[in-house]
């Protein structure tokens, strides 16, 4: 009767233990993944462009979604896809500086850390890649003139970086210094590593990604119209991290077009390709 008790008692104890773990990660709002949040395509028109930079849309070739691979596609996607995503490391490169073990140190000798300075953003400092800082400019001015309900002030940026933070043989936009986060405690990566799903906003259901960040929608729309890809859009929803996709040699407006552009001549794009299912840990 003992020899059997006693297995039965410890059954029970580790029942009772999972079941407080199992409570407990509840508690802590670690019980599931979080469910994806609609991302709507609506687009507003663009307002007549008064600042010394050209509206423009990120490249297609060097969107994420548009190169990543899965498991499901055939072979030739997949090969396909492979080649854009090596004509998009190659093209960064060639811009921006080679960065250790992506591309080739034949195409650039300088390292994008060569080419960093810093930027100030709304009152706060940041380095990036010292031939798209003149965008962030634009970028601020547009911002200040059009999103002021609510006004939106942030706190913390994060700029170049000298590691990589991607996983799956990607390289991170961070490491060229093209890719810029706005306070990211408050503007969630729900999908981007099993943690930060923990955010009180990640766990909640939403009609839309914008519910989950602090930031306004506002200001997507403003950074996407210089060139910027909002990484929101992706399958990270990633909503505190702009990476620039346009070309650098287009964001200067000549000086006899300032104050040309308006609303009229620039109708507004289609908001950028639905992200696909491509793998990623980080951003």
């Amino acid at each position: 009767m003992h020899s059997l008790a006693r297995p039965l008692s410890a059954l029970l104890v580790m029942a009772s233990v999972a079941g407080f773990c199992l409570g407990y990660g509840q508690a802590r709002g670690q019980a599931r993944r979080p469910t994806p949040a609609p991302v709507p395509d609506r687009v507003p028109p663009r307002p007549a462009n008064n600042t010394a930079c050209n509206y423009q849309d990120p490249q297609d070739f060097m969107i994420r979604s548009n190169w990543g691979t899965t498991r499901d596609m055939s072979d030739t996607e997949r090969r396909e896809r492979r080649q854009m995503a090596q004509r998009a490391v190659n093209y960064r490169t060639e811009q921006y500086g080679y960065f250790t073990g992506f591309g080739s140190r034949s195409l650039n000798r300088s390292t994008p850390m060569d080419n960093a300075e810093r930027v100030s953003f709304m009152g706060l400092n940041v380095r990036l890649n010292r031939k798209i800082a003149p965008v962030l400019g634009c970028v601020e001015q547009q911002i200040r003139a059009e999103c002021t309900d609510p006004v939106y002030t942030p706190r913390r940026l994060s700029g170049i970086r000298d590691r990589n933070t991607y996983h799956n043989g990607e390289v991170s936009n961070h490491v060229y210094g093209i890719a810029i986060d706005v306070d990211p405690t408050e503007n969630t990566c729900c999908m981007c590593v099993a943690q930060w799903g923990d955010h009180p906003l990640c766990q909640r259901p939403v009609d839309s990604i914008y519910d989950r960040m602090a930031m306004p929608e506002c200001w997507v729309h403003v950074f996407e119209r210089f060139g910027f890809y909002w990484l929101g859009r992706d399958r990270l929803q990633d909503t505190m991290h702009f990476e620039f996709l346009g070309d650098p040699d287009r964001i200067a407006r000549a000086t006899t077009d300032a104050g040309r552009e308006t609303a009229a001549g620039t109708a507004p794009s289609p908001a950028p390709s639905a992200p696909s299912t491509a793998t990623g840990t980080d951003h």
